[in-house]
């Protein structure tokens, strides 16, 4: 039966997957130690890195921009890189092959102390893969943000959330996206809490 309100319909599904989530205490731990992680890697002078394909690239893309540029108030930039620039992902690709596009750049600009945020809806894409076990070699902390039962992946990083319930890309990023806004809400209210005094 075709829904009277697919509009509603869909804001209604959405809210029934934050819900779920909110109701997982896993995923809840997995944002705190999300939180941790990422405030100890600055807190230190580490990099943070982010990857994905498609609308995951994106918001990949859009972590980064929150560190470097500015989230709510002024501060000072913070160090964080996604892995999207087109001629170094075309170069690696054509040389190595589409999985190693994302290994490649963990190589480079990874190392010790560091975090990768490794971003993958069905947690089973190759080239994602192989970052977390370039991270692993290079002793670099990994969080996955992931979907879908969390694939191969969630065995692999360090620290898993995964979205429960949602069945599609969609309603699984439109969880990313929020817990990545949180996570940087909350590194901030650490770092700079004179940007959030009331």
């Amino acid at each position: 039966m075709t829904h009277a309100d697919p509009v509603r319909a869909a804001f209604e599904e959405a809210q029934a997957t934050l819900a779920a989530f909110l109701a997982d205490p896993a995923c809840l731990q997995g944002v705190q130690l999300f939180v941790e992680r990422a405030a100890a890697t600055l807190g230190r002078g580490g990099l943070l890195m982010a990857c994905g394909n498609g609308g995951s690239m994106c918001d990949a893309m859009h972590f980064a921009e929150e560190w470097t540029g500015r989230f709510r108030r002024d501060r000072a930039a913070l160090p964080a890189i996604a892995f999207s620039d087109a001629s170094q992902l075309t170069c690696i690709a054509n040389d190595f092959g589409f999985d190693a596009v994302f290994s490649r750049s963990v190589e480079a600009y990874g190392k010790p102390g560091d975090l990768l945020v490794a971003i993958s809806t069905s947690g089973s894409s190759p080239n994602i893969l192989a970052a977390i076990e370039a991270a692993k070699k290079k002793g670099i902390l990994t969080v996955g943000l992931l979907g879908k039962g969390g694939g191969k992946a969630r065995a692999l990083v360090d620290v898993p959330i995964v979205v429960p319930r949602a069945e599609t890309s969609d309603r699984i990023q439109e969880v990313h996206i929020k817990v990545l806004h949180i996570v940087i809400e909350a590194v901030e209210r650490r770092m700079f809490p004179g940007n959030y005094a009331r």
